[in-house]
């Protein structure tokens, strides 16, 4: 068996990947012909997908997120909303993906007419249906807008979602210029309600923004974290020698880290695949596992996120068990439904497949 078919048959759990980041290129030029949305570079769907990875392929987050004009647009109807959350539930069922939390900002999908509670109850619509016709377990995650100053109410609406499928709130957006300890109120409502927290912290800003996130604003996990190798000191191999005190804080509360390779390689958070801290992170036992982010931006799947793992770093099966039982137990699924996934589900998974390759080899 090929490793991209092994990996892509065994199960998986993403817990960082935007719902508005991930369209198929060809829904994107449906939607926008029923909306006369005329501003798409192309109506071919290879083209536009090729567009969109080049475009965000730019080394910097301001650039990377410019591709999002064009996929809000033609996410304004509740049809759409709904549409593009169940494609999403297939697209993971694909991707031999068993749980994924998605994120979206709610605030972006308001500009023709629908409420909060529309945008809302569409997606979570088409969530719901792409878990009974595909057998995916999802999170829904809110996301607040660093440069926006509503994020109490996003918070609010949040919480008011979590009988329906909303797991947490997240802090998003471009990072310098806009520390989390300014939206503290949201933080504080969510925390107050016992509720959950993930912050991107550290991807286009240094340690700081990651200590603020957790420290001031109480994330229960952080987004990305590239830059947490600031708090550390290597030798002159690259191996760590020290912690600083927020990494050895991080690693001592095994505080979840969402880990993107190739989309941080495209916003510039790292110079270049082959020196993502992701590995020295993984070694040094930190709770790291791996994501997508933005699907349809950085041309990625989960499975192609662990061959590139594979690729780059020597990852086995074992260790791509280990990371999604680390992303498992990371998720804001309630602690019963974490333990069933990972007994019922993943470990079954991945004994299976060592013992498909058993029988491989034999024969």
């Amino acid at each position: 068996m090929k490793t991209e078919e092994i990996i892509r048959s065994v199960p998986k759990v993403l817990l960082h990947d935007h719902l508005d980041g991930g369209l198929r290129p060809q829904t994107i030029i449906d939607l926008a012909k029923e909306i006369k949305y005329s501003k798409l570079p192309t109506s071919d769907a290879g083209e536009l997908a090729a567009w969109f990875h080049r475009g965000a392929n730019k080394g910097n987050l301001v650039e990377y997120l410019q591709g999002f004009e064009h996929t809000i647009a033609v996410m304004q109807t509740k049809e759409s909303l709904a549409r593009i959350a169940y494609e999403m539930m297939e697209d993971m069922h694909n991707d031999g993906v068993c749980y994924v939390e998605t994120r979206f900002a709610p605030v972006f999908h308001t500009v023709k007419d629908l409420y909060y509670e529309d945008v809302m109850n569409a997606v979570l619509e088409g969530l719901e249906k792409g878990k009974r016709d595909f057998g995916v377990g999802f999170g829904l995650i809110v996301c607040g807008m660093r440069n926006m100053k509503n994020n109490l109410e996003m918070a609010e609406l949040a919480v008011s979602y979590r009988d329906q499928g909303v797991v947490g709130f997240d802090l998003a957006g471009e990072e310098g210029g806009y520390p989390p300890k300014k939206h503290i109120e949201a933080f504080n409502f969510i925390k107050q309600k016992n509720f959950y927290i993930t912050i991107h912290a550290g991807e286009a800003f240094g340690k700081e923004s990651i200590w603020q996130a957790i420290q001031i604003c109480g994330s229960h996990r952080i987004g990305h974290a590239t830059r947490l190798i600031e708090d550390m000191s290597f030798d002159r191999d690259g191996n760590i020698v020290k912690l600083g005190e927020l990494a050895q804080y991080i690693l001592d509360t095994r505080l979840p880290l969402e880990i993107c390779l190739l989309s941080n390689v495209h916003t510039g958070a790292v110079d270049k695949i082959e020196n993502h801290p992701f590995i020295k992170l993984y070694k040094e036992k930190f709770r790291v596992f791996l994501n997508t982010d933005d699907r349809l931006m950085s041309d990625t799947t989960l499975t192609k996120e662990y061959i590139t793992a594979n690729e780059l770093f020597g990852l086995n099966l074992d260790d791509v068990e280990k990371l999604n039982i680390n992303a498992m137990k990371s998720s804001f699924a309630p602690h019963k439904e974490r333990l069933r996934y990972i007994y019922d589900i993943i470990k079954p998974g991945y004994q299976k497949m060592r013992e498909k390759l058993l029988s491989l080899k034999a024969d």
